[in-house]
């Protein structure tokens, strides 16, 4: 496990365990603010005591994170402001890292509090748009708004808004189909004093408390990572901008990958030339502008001085690397999503040269794995209770049967384990409870409006003052740094 390599100061060393504690206080403050959801309904159905199921659940977390894949984690970094992305060893940069872990963790931690199962997700994201909307708003030369990517934004948002009518929908109607195929009848009652439910129940229960666990810690885990990783970079470029574990012959494979992509970007630069192709790409990918020639020519440019600097690969600056591989990267993946290379053959070879740069920067190494699952399996076991009681008893009138219960969690981790395949965050928070209001209304057991009032406010809050809030922590970290540190 390499963590230091020899070249920080002692206020180097300092900053670096300060950020790393909060991100990792971040996960576990995710761990007991969102898991409780995943233990709700097996310890309301009596198939465990809260004790077994929050240690249970924690394992499954951690079991989650390590096998996760990472496209989560950077999807998640491809939301934030692409000149922060790309200095984020300079004061902005940490401004912004320290402006999203502290105004996420304000929130959940509010929310949390109350007892409301607010989305980690939504509060991350809201950081997210609040720190680009300020650094567009304090920066010189930036137009207000364009510092946040928002068609990443609104692929994201898209899938929190629609995961909830998905969970609502999709375990209602699991829930009317188990009553049409499974004609049993203790499994439609809510469970008696402290009687455990059958054992055939009980391991339908457990089977999916430890897939909405595992599904959580595979898909939320990741959101730490990533900001760990932007830590990392930020610090330690040297250890950390490159995946040290890429050998020089395959830097040569992707350089001349590269060099194949030259013809098919000239033909579009049209003969137009650029004088800066760093700034012209920036510009590119923090607005929804055009594509243009200039585009091309910028892009062609970037990528012939890429190629150039992977053919020396690993003696370069790693630094100077990775911000080319990002630029270049980032700049294909809009090109793509945008329509501009409709030929299959041109696709194919696009995507396969986005993929294997992608594969030199985007990386988790495993002790960043490993923090992370045990911090979010930790928080699992505390402080779980007060969203467990709202989960379990004041969303429906009635007691949770064992049938709604299982119906709601499978719907919760078949959803989130769909947005993984996509590399998209969605809410566990959000589809479960939407699972199990969905399960009541199918069942006609009735709701609790103001419980019901109280989620739906504290969802739509958290966005808006999470905006306010990353700002905010953004404006003043941006202070502490460059004028009280001196940190450029």
């Amino acid at each position: 496990m390499q963590i230091l390599d020899g070249t920080l100061t002692t206020s180097g060393i300092v900053l670096l365990a300060l950020a790393l504690g909060l991100a990792l206080a971040f996960e576990f403050v995710n761990g007991f603010h969102d898991t409780a959801n995943a233990v709700a309904t097996v310890i309301y159905t009596r198939t465990l005591r809260a004790t077994a199921a929050v240690v249970w659940s924690g394992i499954w977390n951690l079991v989650g994170v390590m096998t996760s894949s990472g496209a989560v984690a950077f999807g998640v970094v491809a939301l934030l402001p692409v000149e922060l992305v790309l200095n984020v060893g300079t004061g902005a940069g940490f401004a912004m890292v320290f402006a999203l872990l502290v105004s996420s963790m304000v929130w959940n931690l509010g929310t949390w509090f109350f007892g409301l199962p607010a989305s980690s997700s939504h509060t991350l994201i809201g950081s997210i748009m609040g720190v680009g909307l300020a650094n567009s708003l304090l920066a010189k030369g930036n137009v207000f708004g364009e510092g946040v990517n928002w068609t990443k934004a609104g692929e994201v948002g898209s899938s929190l808004l629609i995961s909830p009518i998905v969970g609502f929908c999709g375990a209602a109607l699991l829930l009317l189909s188990a009553k049409l195929l499974v004609r049993r009848p203790e499994l439609y009652t809510a469970p008696k004093g402290d009687t455990p439910p059958p054992p055939w129940i009980r391991a339908v229960l457990m089977l999916t408390c430890t897939g909405v666990s595992f599904a959580h810690g595979s898909n939320d885990g990741q959101k730490g990572m990533g900001l760990i990783m932007l830590i990392l970079i930020g610090i330690l470029p040297g250890a950390y901008a490159i995946n040290s574990q890429v050998g020089a012959p395959a830097f040569g494979e992707v350089a001349a990958l590269g060099r194949s992509l030259d013809p098919l970007l000239q033909t579009r630069a049209a003969g137009v030339s650029v004088e800066n192709a760093h700034l012209e790409l920036s510009s590119f990918l923090k607005t929804s502008g055009t594509v243009s020639p200039r585009t091309f020519a910028a892009l062609e440019m970037k990528n012939r001085g890429l190629t150039a600097e992977l053919a020396k690969a690993p003696a370069v600056d790693r630094r100077l690397l990775r911000t080319d591989i990002y630029l270049v990267g980032e700049s294909l993946t809009k090109l793509l999503k945008t329509g501009n290379f409709l030929d299959p053959n041109e696709r194919a070879l696009v995507s396969n040269y986005r993929g294997r740069l992608g594969g030199l920067i985007n990386f988790i190494p495993g002790w960043v794995k490993t923090m992370v699952a045990i911090t979010l399996g930790l928080g699992t076991m505390i402080g779980w209770k007060r969203i467990v009681v709202t989960v379990g008893e004041k969303i429906g009138k009635e007691h949770l049967s064992y049938a709604q219960g299982a119906s709601a969690e499978l719907m919760a981790m078949m959803t989130i384990i769909a947005a993984d395949g996509y590399g998209v965050p969605v809410s566990t928070t959000h589809v479960l409870s939407s699972g199990i209001a969905g399960t009541m209304a199918a069942n006609a057991s009735g709701l609790q409006m103001q419980t019901v009032r109280s989620l739906l406010l504290a969802w739509v809050l958290t966005l808006p003052v999470c905006v306010l809030l990353g700002a905010s922590m953004f404006a003043a970290g941006l202070f502490l740094f460059l004028n009280v540190l001196g940190l450029k």
